[in-house]
């Protein structure tokens, strides 16, 4: 969650460190601040806030030093203020560390180190990880082995990066359940968590394992386990450039996001579809497609908006390949102690690649000795690393805290993870062909529906006020409603909640009156005359309905008070369709609300802690 930077090299320390934090913000924005090594010191400064604040603060601030770090903090222990902001020093200032993660046993540390004298100063767990390795940083240990030392007594997960002005050419990095990426470059190496912080500067990278760690000086990067066996790893390059990573004249990275899907899309789909077979091509499964192909049951994990996407694959995998499918929430998974066998396959799904509940739930999967096979977006990504095979979105990098075009690319993907089980087992070459070719039409129509912003965002106008949304939806649709009413919690802090249609009246029907918008997917598929019954139910308690409707249906217009349009495509297709009028819906409100929707509050983009 946390954004993690560091630099030794002879560059501009400040603009380094900022710039990289800028990039990395949608991680963190409760607190920011640098720490510099220099003149035979540390130089902090850091403020609460988003990161502005601490731009402000070090406007005038001429550093020296050509050795630093600085961290964007989302809080976990203690509340965002100055002094719990990162980076923290230890008791004598001989350690500067900024960390990404939960050190669960901090409390016992603590309370040892306080026993020999060490004063704390902060609410956080952090602090007594500085505190344990200058505890081993002695006359004859190195910087090196004092972390190396204070690791092997810490319980949790960290993603940290040190440096000591005793050692002032020198940063140890290390990785524990919280991504690090190394940046090599020409006489100078990066450290961050998250690999945009640094395409500035390069595009040669190598990514940390759990259990590593790496110390970098100008001319050199080491990597060893934390049982200093020395680890040989190829450097990557990384494809995508900065123009993926910046707002291209948007006023929001969010928005942005949701205009690219027709294109994002597109990329999804790029090299997969053959039409002349009715059926799709994925390499990256071809590793372990057997266990796939042949499972007796799928169990799809993930949270957040790909969960809501891991529903809609339930519905496409047993219309379709008729395999019984399980959702579950990737936090609840291990905890649950799931029943997994050798006839059941798992997969996973996450757009950073690095969501730790989700993490967790692959590891427990393949500790049973079940395949996994992962869906992600970010390349190198340490679920791409440790699944048994998978496919990546190609979405490009999705700043926006409230994820759009992933959710999307991730519905195109298990559309076309579907298409080609499908085809393997019963799939007629006709149905198939039918399906590639609804596919090949989706992104033209997603440009046509955004082309109807204006129209949307006239009806934001009317409810931007509104205090509780109602989201109902059917079949495909119902995890789309659960998608809308998430997408606008997340941005405009209104309280929302989805729910099948038919549930409505065992319940949430006692809340509906005048008051009340009802956002309602009615387009016309299987169970449209089902969705029209709950219209006129939400009708006759004098509730506004805002109806996702099919192009041509303008008999919909006598039952709604706004009715968006999305094209007519196919069943199992249209949550890739119906789901962007709401992305936009919510956009548009949380702008007349005055809320920041790159950067909800409380939130981050990856969430990298339990």
């Amino acid at each position: 969650m946390c954004g993690i930077i560091g630099y030794i090299g002879n560059k501009d320390i400040t603009s380094i460190l900022l710039n990289g934090l800028k990039r990395m913000e949608y991680r963190g924005y409760d607190s920011a601040g640098v720490a510099v090594v220099e003149n035979g010191g540390i130089s902090i400064r850091k403020k609460p806030g988003k990161l502005m604040e601490l731009e402000s603060a070090v406007e005038d601030v001429r550093f020296t030093g050509q050795i630093g770090i600085g961290h964007t903090r989302w809080a976990t222990h203690g509340e965002p203020n100055e002094r719990n902001a990162h980076p923290h020093t230890s008791f004598r200032r001989r350690i500067a560390l900024i960390h990404n993660g939960i050190i669960e046993n901090y409390s016992d540390i603590k309370k040892e180190l306080e026993g020999k004298g060490y004063e704390f100063h902060t609410d956080t767990d952090t602090e007594a990880l500085a505190n344990l390795i200058e505890e081993f940083y002695s006359d004859g240990t190195s910087l090196e082995e004092a972390v190396r030392l204070a690791l092997s007594q810490v319980q949790g997960t960290y993603g940290i990066a040190v440096v000591s002005p005793g050692e002032p050419d020198k940063i140890v990095c290390a990785r524990q359940g919280s991504p690090i990426v190394i940046g090599i470059g020409d006489d100078e190496n990066f450290v961050a968590s998250d690999v945009m912080a640094i395409l500035d500067h390069t595009k040669q990278v190598s990514y940390l394992d759990d259990g590593e760690m790496a110390i970098l000086t100008r001319q050199d990067v080491e990597i060893k386990t934390i049982e200093n066996e020395r680890v040989d790893r190829e450097v990557e390059e990384i494809a995508y450039d900065l123009e993926r990573i910046n707002k291209g004249g948007y006023d929001h990275f969010m928005l942005k996001e949701i205009m690219e899907q027709p294109q994002t899309v597109r990329d999804t789909m790029r090299g997969r579809l053959l039409p002349d077979e009715g059926t799709a091509r994925l390499g990256g499964l071809a590793m372990d497609f057997e266990s796939l192909l042949y499972a007796r049951r799928i169990l799809i994990t993930a949270c957040g908006t790909s969960w809501h996407a891991a529903l809609i694959g339930e519905y496409l995998f047993e219309e379709f390949v008729r395999v019984p499918v399980e959702v579950e929430y990737a936090s609840e998974f291990r905890y649950r102690d799931p029943v997994l066998d050798n006839d059941c396959a798992v997969i996973v799904i996450s757009q950073s690649g690095e969501t730790a509940d989700t993490l967790a739930a692959l590891r427990e999967a393949r500790r049973k000795g079940v395949k996994v096979f992962g869906i992600c977006n970010v390349v190198g990504s340490t679920i791409a690393r440790e699944t048994d095979a998978g496919v990546y979105l190609h979405a490009g990098p999705e700043i926006g805290v409230a994820s759009t075009k992933a959710f999307t690319s991730q519905v195109t993907l298990l559309t076309l993870i579907t298409l080609l089980l499908a085809r393997m087992r019963s799939m007629s070459f006709n149905k198939g062909a039918e399906i590639v070719r609804g596919l090949q039409q989706v992104p033209d129509k997603i440009e046509k529906i955004l082309k109807a912003a204006g129209q949307i965002r006239d009806i934001a106008e009317q409810y931007h006020t509104a205090s509780n949304f109602l989201y109902l939806g059917r079949g495909y649709n119902f995890p789309v409603a659960l998608e809308g009413a998430l997408k606008l919690k997340e941005i405009s802090y209104i309280h929302a909640e989805g729910y099948p249609a038919a549930e409505m009246k065992h319940g949430p029907i006692a809340l509906i009156d005048e008051n009340m918008p009802v956002v309602v997917i009615a387009t016309q598929d299987s169970s449209y005359e089902k969705i029209i019954s709950n219209i006129e139910e939400v009708r006759a308690r004098k509730g506004r309905v805002i109806a996702i409707a099919t192009e041509g249906d303008e008999a919909i217009k006598e039952r709604a008070d706004h009715v968006i349009y999305v094209p007519q495509t196919l069943e199992c297709l249209t949550p890739i369709l119906t789901s962007i009028p709401l992305q936009l819906l919510a956009y548009y409100i949380a702008i007349l609300r005055g809320c920041d929707v790159d950067q909800p509050r409380n939130l981050a983009k990856s969430v990298t802690v339990e």
